[in-house]
């Protein structure tokens, strides 16, 4: 390599110096020395060897300097890095010629499905194709790279003739190629897009790299009105970008200063009446507009990938609660904190949660990982597999949350070691008046007495229901119909009232004959 290196750069050398003014005015001399030297058959040689040397060597020295110029291409794709080099160049020459340019961001819709239910071999191969099918789309003079396997960043040449309307047009005829079937293992599968892109007009900076930032906002605006959406850049899309760019700054300082913590709910079993655990459920305690539930903020946080510090804090406040409960001479067996996908993502996890266990002087046990069971009923990675399977190991019981809505199958309900099944709240509801209601819950109980898996009844609301649960065979119940979730502070006051409630209720005794 070394070799055809060092020979490459005597070429371009002499390439160089035989296209010089002063080799060229040396060349009459080089003839008469041939001639004074080999005579009339040398003068032919040199005569018309010169030329021909001049010639490969010009060619050789204008095409290594394009090389040199133009960044390699891997499968018609830039290096993100050579891409960067090129679009920051369609910046300056649009702004400073007044022509249009476009930075145009292309995103696989529902990516992280489609890998979950067929693999990472099935995920790759539709990955190659999408980018394949966007090259057909582009001119050989615009630029594309992969940033993420599901996205490719495309930059628009520099024209007078690029508009807004352009770009959209451009952008429904990648949508089209995307949108056929693509095939995958003898079938077709189906998939769409959603594009952002931003004019260089459109960025209010003096930097390519906010029109980079302009056109990702672009793109997670259409992708949150997708599926198959196409958005360009404006002032509103700006504005909202903005409002969201605060709301994750004051989601992570309300994770910081503990404005974000859990309340806890409680969990009885049905045969003892005796407290078995609290699920730690997240409150936002909101400033300006008051205690705020999950289903307010968590989206957001997931879109501003906070889940795993989330997910962090919820486990710091609940471990505490455990060691506190403790230290008063309160005997809660065990807590349930849920774990999001992106948390069961993380490499590190089961280290991080063998150090906050032990922080907190507390066992594996006492921790019920609460799991929707969507991500069970999906094919998870490998990362999920070996993380539930490592915490199962480490002696935490894993909970199948929410329970009849996923599609988990019985394998993956053995496969991942689950210990307790939580049946959803719908199939709890006014089960003690449907009968159509009460048959569900007796075919899921069975099952899982087969399965050798406790069971929990989520949202029991009222004493029919808490009834019906304990007769069926249910082992524990939580729901509003035991306690509402509180903050960590109540949990003593109410432990202390239901326990004096269970105390005073009669004991059922039988009688015996003399």
């Amino acid at each position: 390599m070394w070799k055809h290196i060092k020979l490459e750069r005597y070429i371009t050398a002499l390439a160089s110096m035989l296209n010089s003014p002063a080799a060229l005015a040396f060349l009459p001399a080089i003839s008469l020395a041939a001639f004074w030297l080999g005579g009339e058959r040398a003068l032919v040689v040199v005569a018309l060897g010169l030329p021909l040397i001049c010639i490969g060597a010009a060619a050789f020295d204008s095409r290594t300097s394009k090389q040199k110029k133009r960044p390699r291409l891997m499968g018609g794709l830039l290096a993100i890095d050579s891409f960067a080099a090129e679009l920051e160049g369609f910046f300056d020459t649009a702004t400073s010629s007044g022509s249009e340019s476009a930075c145009v961001l292309v995103a696989l819709d529902d990516y992280s499905d489609f890998l979950d239910h067929h693999g990472n071999s099935a995920a790759n191969h539709l990955a190659d194709q999408f980018s394949s099918r966007i090259l057909t789309v582009i001119r050989s003079q615009d630029v594309a790279t992969r940033l993420e396997p599901n996205k490719i960043a495309i930059g628009l040449h520099p024209s007078h003739s690029l508009d807004l309307e352009a770009c959209i047009q451009m952008a429904g005829r990648i949508q089209a190629v995307v949108e056929e079937p693509f095939a995958l293992n003898g079938a077709g599968v189906y998939a769409s897009c959603s594009i952002g892109f931003c004019l260089v007009s459109s960025v209010a900076g003096d930097r390519y790299e906010e029109w980079i930032d302009a056109a990702s906002a672009a793109l997670s605006e259409a992708q949150r009105n997708g599926p198959s959406t196409i958005r360009a850049f404006s002032s509103e899309t700006q504005r909202r970008s903005r409002l969201r760019a605060n709301l994750r700054r004051e989601l992570e300082a309300a994770l910081d200063n503990g404005e974000i913590r859990p309340w806890f709910q409680p969990q009885v079993s049905t045969d003892t009446g005796q407290v078995t655990g609290f699920e730690a459920l997240a409150r936002w305690e909101h400033p300006q507009k008051g205690i705020l539930g999950p289903q307010v903020f968590l989206p957001f946080a997931e879109q501003a990938e906070l889940m795993v510090k989330f997910g962090q804090t919820m486990r710091r406040h609940a471990f505490a609660a455990m060691r506190d409960w403790d230290r008063a001479g309160i005997a809660i067996p065990r807590i349930g904190v849920n774990f999001s996908s992106d948390e069961l993502r993380d490499p590190a996890l089961i280290d991080r949660l063998k150090w906050e266990l032990d922080q907190n002087d507390l066992t594996p046990d006492r921790l019920a990982v609460e799991i929707l069971e969507t991500v069970f009923s999906r094919r998870p990675d490998d990362v999920i597999t070996r993380n539930v399977t490592g915490m199962a190991k480490l002696g935490c019981c894993i909970d199948l949350d929410d329970f009849g809505t996923g599609h988990a199958s019985i394998a993956s309900i053995k496969r991942f070691d689950v210990r307790r099944i939580k049946i959803d709240r719908s199939f709890v509801a006014k089960a003690d008046r449907d009968a159509s209601q009460q048959q569900l819950v007796s075919a899921i109980l069975t099952m899982a007495e087969r399965l050798n898996v406790e069971t929990l009844a989520e949202g029991v609301e009222t004493r029919g229901e808490h009834a019906l649960m304990a007769q069926l065979g249910c082992n524990h119940v939580q729901g509003f119909g035991i306690g509402k979730p509180m903050p960590f502070e109540n949990t003593f006051g109410w432990i202390v009232e239901y326990q004096s409630k269970i105390t005073a209720m009669p004991r059922i005794e039988r009688k015996t004959g003399h």
